[in-house]
């Protein structure tokens, strides 16, 4: 279809094409596109607000673009939200790790946590809104859909490295869900309350680096298995 052709059907008018262009998720003004502005905007309406407060209106208006765009790049609020914890959650970045070469037992551990830890002070702070509102409202239909998107990869990523881990003799042979639980669950914790803890008990508050290599030997001391006779782990 030529141009000419495009704008007699659109009305006549450059502005009428540069609507629907629009409209389509084409940005006209060198700004980034709108899903990376939209990924972002509600990223951080996750982080300062909550989950239940990510509307596309709302991400409209913060990413500056039209509702009708947002439903042309992502088709629907759950798509959205599942490029946002692409986006901020660590899953990607443990995927990607776990599928890569990496050291023994002990340096992958130590790994993880490192990316875990990250990924729980990283900008917006997505992955503690989350947990918070996981405590605060466990039965919420948006934090419901969160966990069931994110906890099948977990099991998939996480959950597969650690199954071949006590496969090969390596870690205690526990319940696969409460292994993960055991391995993220106090470093989470901890990340989520830090931010308190500085105000109220600075002196006692440790530094990233320390508190990452204290969780990640408590777990190994509890789950590690000793080597096999002439074996090393």
């Amino acid at each position: 279809m030529s141009r000419s052709t495009l704008l007699r059907r659109l009305g006549g008018s450059r502005r009428s094409l540069d609507e629907a262009l629009r409209a389509a998720g084409v940005d006209l003004g060198g700004r980034k596109p709108v899903k990376e502005r939209a990924i972002e905007a509600a990223g951080a309406l996750i982080s300062e607000q909550g989950l239940g407060r990510v509307t596309f209106e709302r991400v409209a208006a913060a990413a500056e673009c039209s509702v009708p765009s947002l439903y042309v790049t992502f088709g629907g609020r759950d798509e959205l939200l599942r490029a946002v914890f692409d986006r901020y959650s660590p899953i990607v970045d443990v995927e990607a790790f776990l599928a890569g070469p990496h050291g023994d037992l002990e340096a992958t551990v130590h790994q993880l946590y490192r990316l875990l830890g990250d990924a729980m002070e990283r900008e917006p702070r997505v992955l503690p809104a989350l947990l918070a509102e996981v405590f605060a409202r466990p039965g919420d239909a948006s934090v419901q859909f969160a966990f069931q998107n994110l906890t099948p990869r977990m099991l998939a990523g996480l959950g597969q490295w650690l199954a071949a881990e006590v496969a090969a003799g390596r870690i205690r042979d526990l319940p696969l869900l409460l292994l993960i639980q055991q391995m993220v669950s106090p470093l989470l914790l901890h990340f989520l309350l830090r931010p308190v803890t500085g105000q109220v008990a600075a002196e006692y508050l440790t530094t990233k680096r320390e508190a990452v290599d204290v969780f990640a030997h408590a777990f190994l001391r509890a789950v590690a298995l000793p080597p096999a006779d002439g074996a090393r782990s």
